[in-house]
């Protein structure tokens, strides 16, 4: 279970008591996700989820955070703002960590996409990215491209324990990407860079909800769409690719916000470029993830697998991928 910080019934209580929303009545810790500690919590009028930041989440970002789900609520995305307390305040601190209670959407992260699901989940991104076009405020990609050099120089030859020569492959591949990644500017915006299945409340075959931006961040637009297609459309271990869901993804996509050639011409090489940062983020998790900690890691080879399909002559040259 992904809970780094322990809240008792006692402290959420007197928590809850700064906000018109209910006495609790109970609260559970939520297994997704690695990067915060998430409960869900009901209470007597309504269910509730209180996030405490950890990890990789600065504190000073929350304000971004907030403003651009505030943002994107206020033009009908089915994102959910956080609460405000009496004074008017989203942004608390709680056991020492900062906190928002947030609106709680539902729906459920399917674990298998079909495409008629990827169709519409596409469809949101685009009409995401359409609705922040106008989005005024800008933040750094705390895990981009700039990011994977130093992320792998920290790792180092540790990586050889998750696969031998992956140290050495993913060196290889990150050289590889880096001379093609800025060779054709692409446009940039406003981009939710982590838009897994479990980021998505789908409600049958639509979307009732897009969640967990707390790496967003201003970077290339179609970036945004490799990452989801990474992430859709394969199955967990990354083995087998799933056509079908990733050009539902894609033709969801365009029909909210059309890709232009450029942007389709350098679609796999954005997706390489995902693999990687994943690959990487994942293999740092593995290696570094206290044997205590209540969180179950996740196989840094699920992405670094998916570079078969986007690159096969890249992973060719690869030891660990031929």
């Amino acid at each position: 279970m992904a809970v780094y910080t322990p809240v008792s019934a006692e402290i959420l209580a007197g928590f809850l008591a700064r906000y018109d929303v209910g006495e609790l009545v109970s609260a559970k810790g939520i297994a997704e996700g690695v990067e915060n500690t998430n409960y869900l919590v009901d209470t007597t009028a309504g269910r509730f989820i209180l996030t405490l930041y950890e990890k990789r989440v600065d504190g000073g970002d929350l304000p971004y955070f907030m403003a651009l789900l505030d943002h994107l609520a206020v033009r009908g995305c089915p994102v959910p703002p956080a609460i405000k307390d009496r004074d008017g305040v989203a942004i608390q601190t709680l056991e020492g960590r900062p906190a928002c209670l947030i609106q709680f959407l539902p729906g459920v992260s399917v674990t298998h996409p079909t495409p008629v699901q990827a169709l519409a989940a596409g469809t949101a991104l685009g009409e995401m990215h359409v609705a922040l076009a106008d989005f005024p405020l800008d933040r750094a990609n705390s895990m981009g491209s700039a990011t994977w050099q130093p992320l792998l120089d920290r790792c180092g030859s540790d990586l050889d324990a998750i696969a031998p020569g992956l140290h050495h492959d993913m060196a290889f591949a990150l050289a590889d990407v880096a001379a093609t990644w800025e060779r054709v500017p692409l446009p940039r915006s406003t981009i939710h860079a982590d838009l897994f299945p479990d980021n998505v409340l789908m409600r049958g075959d639509t979307v009732g909800g897009l969640i967990d931006f707390y790496f967003a961040c201003t970077d290339i637009r179609t970036y945004d769409l490799a990452v989801m297609h990474a992430a859709w459309a394969f199955d967990p271990s990354g083995a087998t690719f799933d056509a079908a869901v990733g050009d539902a993804l894609i033709v969801g996509y365009g029909r909210s916000f059309p890709l232009s050639e450029q942007e389709l011409s350098a679609f796999n090489g954005l997706a390489v470029g995902a693999c990687i940062r994943f690959t990487l983020s994942r293999a740092w998790d593995w290696l570094n993830t206290p044997a205590d900690a209540l969180v179950t890691r996740k196989d840094p080879l699920a992405f670094w697998r998916r570079v078969k399909i986007y690159d096969p002559n890249l992973a060719a040259k690869l030891k660990t991928l031929s």
